[in-house]
């Protein structure tokens, strides 16, 4: 099978989006590992591109690489958690992690040998990106799912809100 540039681009974006999460993953300072996952989301939007589905690339973007990251910016900032201490876990924690993350692989190598992983992922249909059903979709959350999607805003507003207050405490200011 001959490397198409597509396959290469897969590829290389493949690399990037595992190596972030792994840089995420060992990274002892939050902001670094806030950064690495930052890069990872940016990838997975360009993997969305790729795919045929700019619509979600562009929310991938705005909402989780924006929005999401900035307010645990700003949560890891205000708390002043940006280095984690030395690890404290248990022993056998460690022992288990090695052996399902060995579980994983070992099922994904499975799968990949198996070859029972291509066709999996339909290919995008040309109405799955059209502009009215963008409109639709739209309509169908400011409508139909407009209490949950409050509801979820209040959430997140009462999250920052206790943070605050968490770290006002903390810091002995006032509360």
């Amino acid at each position: 099978m001959p490397m198409t540039m597509d396959m290469f681009v897969f590829l290389v974006l493949a690399f990037v989006a595992v190596a972030s999460a792994f840089g995420m993953l060992i990274s002892r300072n939050g902001i670094y590992a806030i950064l690495f996952l930052v890069l990872n989301f940016l990838t997975v939007a360009v993997f969305y591109l790729l795919l045929g589905a700019p619509f979600i690339a562009l929310s991938q973007v705005t909402i989780y690489a924006g929005a999401i990251m900035v307010l645990f910016l700003f949560v890891i900032m205000l708390l002043g958690t940006d280095k984690l201490p030395p690890s404290t876990g248990l022993s056998y924690q460690r022992v288990a992690t090695y052996v399902l993350g060995g579980l994983l692989l070992a099922e994904i190598g499975y799968w990949i040998w198996r070859g029972a992983l291509t066709g999996v992922i339909p290919p995008p249909s040309a109405e799955l990106n059209s502009m009215a059903s963008i409109q639709e979709m739209s309509l169908m959350l400011f409508s139909q799912y407009l209490l949950p999607f409050e509801v979820t805003s209040i959430l997140l507003l009462v999250a920052m809100i206790g943070a605050i207050v968490l770290t006002i405490k903390q810091k002995g200011g006032r509360g």
